[in-house]
């Protein structure tokens, strides 16, 4: 059984006059929050925002990297070479980084967004180019990705610390890959059925599929979404559950919180 995990939230996608998400009522329930980059969503000024809302409550700060896809939010697929992912990669390290370190704080970990994690969970070139640029941005920073897929696996043969991410708030299919958005029953909309999927994930490491089978995870971080509607009450339902299973709330590598 586990005793302690991290919870993340995709935060900062709010771009122009657009607002999107909770970031201040949910920052304080969360340990890592993945920052958007400026090519899903987010521009200078929400990145700059969202870097010090997370300082301010002690959260580490996560670069939330994404294919060029401002209209589809990223969620979009795109043929993109290795070598363009890990450009865009590098790119949206630097431009993260530039407000952290300018608020005087340190990047934590990086995850893919959207179309260009699942690409990336199923294709270990797509990877290995994401895993590079980690690593010749800053090799102790930790790679985010979905648990059990090629984008931790390309990680972990570089040599970075990796998170295995499992998901509150989605369904899986029986290959431990996530359910299609396009598909009924995607995302979880009952909030007790997200806290219950958490708390199971934290404690035995095990979810229900969408068959109905059971499916064993390692389960490093969960993750809550931000963009939903109510996102504040899924993530204070998920920490309430977390806190009465016993499980300490932690980014990976923090002695506590």
């Amino acid at each position: 059984m586990a005793t302690a995990i991290d919870l993340n939230c995709d935060m900062g996608e709010s771009f122009g006059a657009w607002s999107m998400g909770a970031d201040a009522a949910v920052m304080p329930l969360i340990s890592s929050a993945s920052i958007a980059c400026g090519l899903h969503a987010g521009d200078p000024a929400v990145m700059h925002a969202s870097v010090r809302l997370a300082l301010e409550h002690a959260v580490a700060i996560g670069a939330h990297v994404s294919l060029p896809d401002l209209q589809g939010f990223g969620r979009r697929e795109m043929a993109v070479s290795a070598q363009e992912a890990y450009q865009l990669t590098l790119y949206q390290l630097g431009a993260l980084d530039a407000f952290v370190r300018a608020s005087s704080g340190r990047m934590a970990h990086i995850k893919p967004h959207g179309a260009l994690y699942n690409m990336a969970a199923r294709d270990r070139t797509l990877a290995d180019a994401i895993a590079r640029a980690v690593r010749d941005f800053d090799p102790g920073l930790m790679l985010f990705g979905l648990s059990g897929s090629a984008l931790p696996a390309a990680g972990e043969a570089l040599g970075l610390g990796v998170a295995h991410e499992v998901f509150a708030d989605r369904s899986y299919e029986s290959d431990g890959s996530l359910t299609p958005r396009n598909m009924p029953g995607a995302v979880l909309a009952d909030v007790a059925a997200v806290a219950a999927q958490a708390t199971r994930l934290a404690v035995h490491g095990e979810l229900v599929a969408r068959d109905g089978g059971r499916l064993q995870l390692r389960a490093d971080s969960i993750c809550v979404h931000g963009d939903r509607d109510a996102a504040a009450h899924f993530a204070r339902a998920i920490r309430t559950a977390l806190d009465g299973a016993g499980i300490a709330v932690r980014a990976p590598g923090a002695a506590g919180r």
